[in-house]
């Protein structure tokens, strides 16, 4: 049967006090920047902080709770500075939308970072600012938890989105993509997208194509975010 999530535990000061879990979660994201998310292993993160890897085990019993404690440590970063929420709800909630793209724009392995039902101290941190965010929104619990649950939806999509885009793709496997999808044009049985191509080839400097640039997909971002605010204020904000 499975333990307390691990920020119900003490840190194992006493028993082993050389690493604090923020230390570990940071070496973890370092890890994950440079590496990829695959390449973060306990003894990957032990060996990058000079330790064996069962003294890890005295401070993170498993791999899930190494995640817990990345995902946390991201949330420290989605937390914006005392002081700095904007006032009035619409400008407050994209403030705090565009503060956690912009983290997952900074580390894209995040949108597949694996979350345990446990929230930590920053990701109730983060859920706090949300809600202070709305404050004045005229909105009940349920109001509430729809725009929160609406721009998440949102802001974590697009994150998804641009990472794909950004993920770096074997140049054969491009070729045989293209290669396939130019068979399939010529069947006759996409109509739309041949229209959309122009006759072009995918991925060809004339063939139109979706914003893969972080310039571009940062605007498309905030085209988007604009036109989920607009819809949640007619629908929902009293103020």
């Amino acid at each position: 049967m499975p333990g307390p999530p691990i920020w119900a535990r003490p840190e194992p000061s006493a028993r082993a006090p050389r690493f604090s879990r923020e230390r570990i979660a940071a070496t973890a994201l370092e890890i994950a920047d440079a590496e990829g998310i695959d390449a973060v292993s306990m003894r990957n993160v032990a060996a990058r902080l000079g330790a064996g890897t069962m003294t890890l085990y005295n401070y993170v019993e498993t791999k899930d709770e190494l995640f817990a404690l990345m995902d946390d440590a991201l949330m420290a970063e989605v937390v914006l500075p005392a002081g700095e929420l904007p006032s009035g709800w619409r400008a407050a909630t994209a403030a705090v939308a565009r503060r956690t793209w912009a983290v997952l724009a900074r580390h894209p392995w995040a949108i597949t970072l694996r979350h345990g039902p446990a929230l930590g101290p920053n990701a109730m941190l983060h859920f706090e600012q949300s809600l202070a965010a709305l404050d004045g929104a005229g909105l009940d619990a349920a109001g509430k938890f729809e725009v929160i649950g609406v721009v998440d939806a949102y802001v974590y999509g697009s994150a998804l989105r641009a990472a794909e885009f950004r993920a770096e793709t074997d140049p054969e496997v491009v070729r045989a993509s293209v290669e396939y999808g130019m068979r399939q044009l010529a069947t006759g049985r996409y109509p739309h997208t041949a229209a959309l191509l122009g006759g072009h080839e995918p991925g060809s400097p004339d063939a139109p194509a979706p914003a893969m640039t972080r310039e571009a997909m940062a605007a498309q971002f905030e085209r988007g975010l604009e036109a989920v605010l607009d819809g949640l204020a007619r629908t929902l904000i009293q103020a």
